[in-house]
């Protein structure tokens, strides 16, 4: 009970309407209580009966109060139901309920009032939440069993009552349904009973709620009672486009507001001059085309052009005169408009493509591709320096390898001077041996067979003495 401005239990802390702030938040279709301050000379001729709303406002009844307990507006009570008990919340009490009584066409002291029981306790309460969260799970069974019955109708809303002994389903049909195996089923499945209700296109909404094309909420959740027929051409008559997606609501039905200054157009067109489509003038037939309300003007049409020409009433009025008695005029003599909103100064032409020429594009293109250019050649630089900081390290290393051979190999030759031939030529040898190293495979071994031709020094025998003469 309450919006978030206001609270939610108990008494409401912010604007203190006990819920009936008439925002929409708090409940739908209240009535604001203008009698409420007025002094009650007599408490036996007071009001005993008091409007109770249900489910947020959507549904409200009246109800006897044979208590000699007091309620005020926003009281949650419980009052008598189909064989049991429901609990509602009070939207209105004193005098004000006599004239909506009056208005609804129901009396005070009517036998078939039903009467209010007491104030609702806590374990009342906690049964009806406890009902309430039932009613969106057997919206969804009971569309489920519809469909699998066939049936040419839309289930829009389930309300089942406090203590949860009956369920009421308000849907929508075209033509008449046999719905009596789905009363059985749904008996059966809920262990209640039944009622089924049949409802409009524009209640529907009203159930629902919504924001309308004005930004202001649906009139039938939230004041609109009384549901008028609506035709195009009311619709007519205020000059507006015969445009379905715009003039039909979220019902899918005409709005409800065209009817709302209708009687205002009404009253305005008895000014203007009936059978009044067509003039004879000099250039041929006028036909006519729209009627300004506000500014007693009518538009006409000749037909050699497509130039509206705006005719006020009394010259459409003398027109008519002439023509009956035989004359044509040969003007329509149209009527100046002028409006009273400042004339706009159109701007000035400039020609901006010519400031621009193609060559300064191109520029800014050569440009464009010189930066990139100049981007790339600088990143491969700096990814090629570290490459070439690695690979010099590493063709250094060699050439001191290389180097330090050498002094070894001059370290051995010295070694090998002051030794034998034999020693010598072990060390040709080594340097041969060496060299084949650099070479090729093929030469490697030619050299290799003639070493092992050649006799060693150290296997040599000496020659044989000179023998002497006797």
């Amino acid at each position: 009970m309450g919006c978030s401005s206001c609270g939610t239990t108990g008494k409401v802390a912010g604007c203190k309407s006990n819920g009936g702030c008439s925002t929409g938040s708090c409940n739908r279709m209240n009535a604001f209580d203008w009698l409420m301050n007025l002094p009650v000379s007599d408490q036996d001729t007071a009001c005993k009966v008091i409007e109770v709303s249900f489910n947020q406002g959507s549904r409200k009844d009246f109800f006897r109060n044979a208590t000699i307990q007091n309620f005020e507006k926003g009281d949650l009570i419980a009052v008598e139901g189909i064989s049991g008990f429901d609990v509602g919340e009070v939207s209105l009490t004193g005098e004000i309920v006599r004239i909506q009584m009056k208005k609804r066409g129901i009396g005070e002291y009517d036998s078939e009032l039903k009467k209010v029981l007491r104030r609702a306790s806590d374990k009342d309460i906690e049964i009806w939440h406890q009902n309430k969260a039932r009613e969106k799970e057997a919206l969804i069974q009971t569309r489920a069993i519809t469909k699998q019955l066939n049936l040419d109708m839309k289930m829009s809303e389930v309300e089942i009552q406090a203590d949860g002994r009956k369920a009421t389903f308000f849907y929508i049909a075209d033509d008449r349904v046999d719905f009596r195996e789905l009363i059985k089923i749904l008996a059966r499945e809920f262990k209640v009973k039944v009622e089924m209700r049949q409802i409009g296109a524009r209640q529907e909404a009203a159930k629902v709620g919504g924001v309308g094309s004005c930004g202001r909420e649906l009139c039938c959740s939230t004041w609109l009672t009384d549901f008028k027929s609506v035709n195009t051409t009311a619709a007519r008559y205020q000059n507006l486009s015969i445009n379905q997606s715009k003039l039909s609501g979220q019902c899918g039905r005409l709005k409800c507001c065209l009817n709302y200054e209708l009687d205002t157009y009404l009253d305005a067109l008895q000014h203007f001059p009936d059978n009044a489509d067509l003039l004879q003038v000099g250039k041929g037939n006028a036909t006519l085309i729209k009627k300004d309300i506000f500014k007693n003007i009518m538009w006409y049409v000749l037909p050699d052009s497509n130039k509206q020409y705006p005719v006020s009433i009394e010259r459409v009025r003398k027109i008519k005169q002439l023509n009956a008695q035989g004359t044509i005029p040969e003007q329509l003599e149209p009527v100046e408009i002028t409006s009273s909103k400042a004339r706009e100064v159109e701007p000035e032409f400039v020609d901006l493509v010519g400031q621009i020429s193609l060559r300064t594009l191109e520029r800014a293109e050569k440009k464009k591709k010189h930066h990139h250019k100049e981007n790339r050649q600088q990143q491969n630089r700096q990814q090629q320096r570290p490459q070439q900081g690695g690979g010099g390290q590493q063709q250094q290393r060699p050439q001191q390898g290389n180097q330090q051979q050498r002094s070894q190999n001059q370290q051995g030759g010295q070694q090998g001077s002051g030794q034998q031939g034999g020693g010598n030529q072990g060390n040709r040898q080594q340097g041969g041996g060496q060299q084949g190293q650099n070479r090729p495979q093929q030469q490697q071994r030619r050299d290799n067979r003639q070493q092992q031709q050649q006799p060693k020094k150290d296997d040599r025998r000496p020659p044989n003495p000179p023998q002497k003469k006797d």
